[in-house]
């Protein structure tokens, strides 16, 4: 019996552009293939030599995470912080640094965009590893990629932020995990 792989993919999308004077786009391909997990990210229009922070959200209870939007400036600042980002995208779940399978959010190994903001992420991960700490964090050892968003985040520390967006519960620079972008994970026939 052959397996066919299984494919996600999630058209990215500008969040905050108008803000931030950028409008990022781009895609994530995710292809289940036996016991591995590639994740390929391309990213254009980006902030400009900036690292770029990315997970996949969503909910632990299994609900369906939607993409924020303008709708989520709760406090009316003028974007959309990751805080506010949570009642329609859950918590940040997976990474897409340089070890996915650790889940360790805050670390520098992230890509880094070039002087036009583009930049191209890709990775396998052993699915079995990645289960293994998903059900340690999340109690859960499916990844339900199509009830998944993701976020692209991070931005100069050079922009002027108001003293309203906030980094996140975690206390991180809002210039770190503010979103610039992202798009809802769909299943590919």
């Amino acid at each position: 019996m052959i397996i066919m792989a299984e494919k996600y993919r999630a058209e990215i999308q500008s969040l905050n552009g108008d803000k931030l004077g950028i409008h990022p786009s781009g895609e994530a391909d995710f292809t289940i293939d036996n016991d591995t997990l590639t994740v390929e990210i391309t990213m254009n229009q980006t902030s400009p030599n900036t690292q770029h922070w990315m997970h996949f959200h969503g909910f632990p209870d299994g609900r369906d995470a939607k993409p924020a939007t303008i709708a989520q400036d709760v406090n009316h600042d003028g974007y959309v912080d990751l805080p506010e980002t949570e009642p329609v995208s859950g918590t940040t779940m997976v990474p897409f640094n340089d070890k996915p399978a650790e889940m360790n959010i805050p670390t520098d190994t992230y890509p880094v965009s070039d002087a036009n903001g583009h930049f191209h992420y890709e990775k396998q991960v052993s699915l079995k590893d990645i289960q293994k700490k998903f059900k340690e964090t999340f109690n859960d050892d499916e990844l339900h990629l199509e009830k998944r968003v993701i976020y692209i985040h991070g931005i100069p520390e050079s922009v002027d932020l108001p003293d309203t967006v906030q980094g996140s519960v975690m206390h991180y620079d809002p210039h770190t995990t503010l979103p610039i972008a992202t798009g809802k994970i769909e299943k590919v026939d």
